[in-house]
């Protein structure tokens, strides 16, 4: 199959060549996000401006760059500036007004914008970024003692500590778990190295190398993978990205999503090139399996067998679909991926197409990301052209092609037997399983069916090999997972951390915590599907058994942080109204039982519950996730249980006390009005939308609490603070 590798080779240079064309490394480089909600915050008009200034100013050295999104959600849009040979800098919260300054002082006269700087948190312009990290996910090196030591033998040797900034940061995943001890990594920049080092005096000796004589230590080198140097080289001296072990990522920030010469660049498809030279698929299903890979999409089943279980069917004609039906709320990890590397999935299906001998695929899109599908278009075009999807791919022999589907928005249809009977035209609907879909899926045929996260890392595991990935993460929840941190939280994004990384981690390290002046109550994780978890079980593990015991789920992601200003009974309510919208209706349990708890919910709410309630809930519940048909009704109960196990004190204030102690249940607040603050301007009154506020002008007013809808009008317009609530 030597002709496969000398295609490849023949595409990859045709691709790089063109690229060249348009990208000389000695350039500047001004790198615009231009995902969704890079957009949704002004990113377009940056990017115009940007190319306004650089026509008037005649330079053909600086070149302008769209990338998908970082997952630095609060401080979009993001631009990055990167001169060679210099430190590369990101830049926050950029309008059209910022530009001028970022293009006059940095891009032409190379003085960086230090109060625009992303995450700056001083105004020195450090000479180097010193990161201190472990070397594997249960290293049992303590990274975080190291700062402070690096500090002080700088400050012994008369060096510049004021301009070296050091901290500490996530796992690097260099090494099998353990393997190497108490050794830690040491990331320096600008120079982009990393050294592994365990005791002070190979600290010393680095610091003598390297900070004074400015020369690497050698002996102290260590090896990385161009995947994890590609990201740190351009964020790693941001805390919130350094902490984190990017797979499924890997790329976006990095690369331009329409340009298919990037992502190979970026060793894209080389995974495929060697599989298909190799003409043996039984090897990319056992290097799956033996990576320890489970499904990203919340049932966390081994794709590798699933794999193989599609490949003992007699049946000939079989399909690889790609789940992409992302549906929860506050979930983005699926669209960000998508717009941001949309190359890795189509690398990821081909692969996996090639392993179960499948020649057709499906891509099944929500229809609310046109951007995403924008950019699948144009990326499966553009692999279309240069013979990496088509026929006889790379001279190999090897047919398969890829299409994609529509979804109108329906929940359910990311459940699996849903989103086939969609693709095939029909309504989504879950049936009876088995027989399985990998036996009998679309159109009667053996199907595998993954989501966007699992294809992703499928290249990552064939090109690395299984052992590495399986360094990465927990004994039986192998690799990354990304998460969609959101809610009362102050770094707000997406978030790829090692299986195992502690809820504290992600929340407190990477998220930066709580707002000031609250505090942390609850992670609710698993999206609508999941549990809500108290803040006593903040040091949880996030794997698969972890969560499951702890009485929620991995789900596809979604992780919303609720502070003590959160009602949990509200928060279970949200969830239940979401999920009993979106039952298809099919099965009794799910359609039935889900709409009387909540009925119950509401009553609570409302103030017209009774303790008896909360036994109903509980039985209810149980039923219901015993007797559904599919996921979607299994899982619905689950908010809701999780929140009475861990929370059953305030919905028993809801219903003895009528009250609701967070103020969240409108129909639980009373309104009084204070009648020494009281001025009788007349404003609550006549703002009053039931006229249930009576009182004479420059006299006390009174509200009439049977009248009272609790619509808080009369809170929110009083300019004496006369009106209370409680």
């Amino acid at each position: 199959m030597g002709n496969t590798l000398r295609k490849f080779n023949q595409v990859k240079q045709s691709l790089l060549e063109e690229r060249a064309r348009h990208y000389d490394e000695a350039k500047t480089v001004i790198q615009v996000g231009s995902a969704t909600c890079e957009n949704a915050a002004g990113a377009e008009d940056v990017r115009a401006e940007f190319e306004k200034l650089l026509k008037a100013s005649g330079r053909d050295d600086i070149l302008i760059r769209q990338t998908g999104c970082t997952g630095r959600c609060s401080q979009e849009p993001i631009v990055g500036v990167f001169v060679p040979n210099q430190f590369p800098f990101k830049y926050e919260k950029m309008t059209v007004a910022k530009v001028q300054d970022i293009f006059q002082q940095h891009v032409l006269g190379g003085q960086p914008v230090v109060e625009l700087i992303l995450d700056k948190k001083t105004s020195i312009l450090y000479s180097r970024v010193v990161t201190f990290s472990s070397l594997s996910t249960v290293s049992t090196g303590l990274p975080s003692k190291w700062a402070p030591i690096f500090q002080e033998r700088l400050k012994a040797q008369g060096l510049p500590v004021d301009t070296i900034r050091a901290f500490t940061g996530g796992c690097l995943g260099l090494y099998p778990a353990g393997e190497e001890g108490d050794r830690v990594g040491m990331m320096v920049f600008p120079e982009k190295v990393i050294y592994a080092f365990s005791t002070e005096q190979e600290l010393d000796q680095i610091i003598q190398s390297h900070f004074i004589e400015n020369k690497t230590f050698e002996s102290l080198l260590v090896k990385v993978d161009p995947l994890i140097n590609r990201f740190f080289s351009l964020y790693g001296d941001v805390a919130f990205f350094n902490k984190q072990t990017r797979l499924t990522l890997r790329n976006s920030g990095i690369i331009d999503p329409e340009s298919l010469a990037d992502y190979i660049a970026n060793d894209g498809f080389e995974a495929l090139a060697m599989v298909l030279s190799k003409n043996d698929p039984q090897y990319v299903i056992e290097e799956i399996s033996r990576s320890g890979l489970r499904g990203r999409g919340g049932g966390g089943y081994p794709t590798g067998r699933k794999w193989q279980d599609a490949t003992t069917s007699p049946d000939p004609e079989r399909y690889v679909v790609c789940n992409a039906d992302e549906g929860d709320p506050g979930a983005y990890m699926d669209r960000s991926t998508l717009e941001g590397d949309p190359y890795s999935i189509i690398h990821g299906m081909a692969l996996g197409a090639f392993a179960i001998g499948a020649r057709q695929g499906y891509l099944y899109v929500r229809a609310e990301y046109p951007l995403a599908i924008k950019r699948l278009e144009n990326a499966i075009a553009q692999c279309r052209e240069a013979n990496l999807l088509g026929t006889n791919i790379l001279d190999s022999g090897f047919d398969f092609d890829l299409e994609i589907r529509l979804g109108a928005g329906a929940f359910v249809c990311g459940e699996e037997t849903a989103l086939m009977y969609s693709i095939e035209g029909k309504r989504g609907q879950p049936r009876l399983r088995p027989p399985y879909p990998t036996q009998s899926g679309l159109w009667g045929h053996p199907t595998v069916i993954n989501n966007v996260e699992t294809w992703a890392n499928v290249p990552v595991i064939i090109q690395h090999g299984a052992d590495w990935f399986a360094r990465i993460g927990t004994e039986s929840s192998k690799g990354t997972k990304v998460f969609a941190l959101a809610g009362k939280i102050k770094n707000s994004g997406l978030v790829e951390v090692p299986m195992g990384t502690t809820l504290k981690e992600i929340i407190y390290h990477i998220g930066g915590g709580v707002p000031e002046g609250r505090s942390l109550k609850a992670v609710q994780t698993g999206g609508p599907s999941g549990g809500c978890l108290p803040a006593s079980m903040i040091h949880t593990p996030v794997d698969y058994e972890s969560l499951q015991q702890a009485g929620s789920i991995m789900g596809s992601g979604g992780m919303i942080v609720l502070d003590d200003q959160d009602c949990m009974v509200a928060v279970s309510k949200f969830f239940l109204e979401f999920t009993q919208d979106e039952s298809c209706g099919k099965c009794v349990p799910c359609r039935e039982g889900t709409l009387r708890m909540l009925e119950i919910l509401r009553r609570i709410t409302d103030g017209r519950g009774v303790m008896e309630d909360l036994d109903k809930l509980e039985r209810l519940g149980r039923l219901i996730q015993k007797t559904s048909l599919c996921g979607l009704g299994q899982t619905a109960p689950n908010p809701v249980l999780s929140a009475l196990k861990n929370f059953r004190e305030e919905f028993e204030v809801h219903i003895r006390e009528k009250r609701c102690p967070t103020q969240k249940c409108s129909q639980l607040i009373k309104y009084e009005i204070n009648p020494d603050k009281c001025t009788g301007c007349t404003l609550c009154a006549r703002r009053c939308p039931v006229g249930c506020i009576s009182g004479t002008a420059r006299q006390p007013h009174v509200i009439d609490q049977e009248r009272c809808i609790k619509c808080g009008e009369c809170f929110n317009v009083c300019k004496f603070d006369a009106v209370n609530k409680r």
